[in-house]
Order: C-alpha cells, then sequence, then structure tokens
C-alpha cells in the first residue's frame, strides 16, 4: 500500500502548449496537485513554471509513473 504523502506526488508530460508558452514547455514533466472537479471537467492541476498551479486541459499531457524516490528526486529539483 502506497503513503498517502506517496500518492500525492503525480507528474504528467507536456505534450501541447499551444497558447501557453510562457507557462509550459513541451517535454518537460511536471508535479500534478490532485483535484477531482478539474479532473471532472477534462482538466489537470499541475504547477507551471510560475511555480503556482493551475488546471489545464488534461489532454495536453501525458501522465506518467514514476518510482517514490524518482519522484522525490523532482520534487526537490523544482524546489530549488
Amino acid at each position: 500500500m502506497k503513503k498517502e504523502s506517496d500518492q500525492s506526488l503525480q507528474f504528467a508530460l507536456c505534450l501541447d502548449n499551444e497558447g501557453y508558452p510562457a507557462s509550459l514547455e513541451v517535454g518537460k514533466a511536471y508535479r500534478i496537485i490532485p483535484d477531482d472537479e478539474a479532473a471532472a471537467h477534462g482538466y489537470v492541476r499541475i504547477i507551471d513554471e510560475s511555480g503556482e498551479d493551475y488546471a489545464f486541459a488534461a489532454d495536453r499531457f501525458h501522465v506518467i509513473d514514476l518510482p517514490c524516490d524518482i519522484g522525490q528526486a523532482l520534487l526537490a529539483a523544482s524546489q530549488r
């Protein structure tokens, strides 16, 4: 069973940044913030280049499964 803190570390690769070139980089992994309401409307909430979380159309991203230690490393790197 995963710890709750592990479950909150989800990432997605950006596939499309059309209209948001300053906020998203194609090919970059972004942290997902769980948001059931956004998901119900076809959106995913991510922390973008500004460091803030925003909802973007889910089809702009591909959710990736990462081992916990890799997710922790990405999170630590993004907080520097």
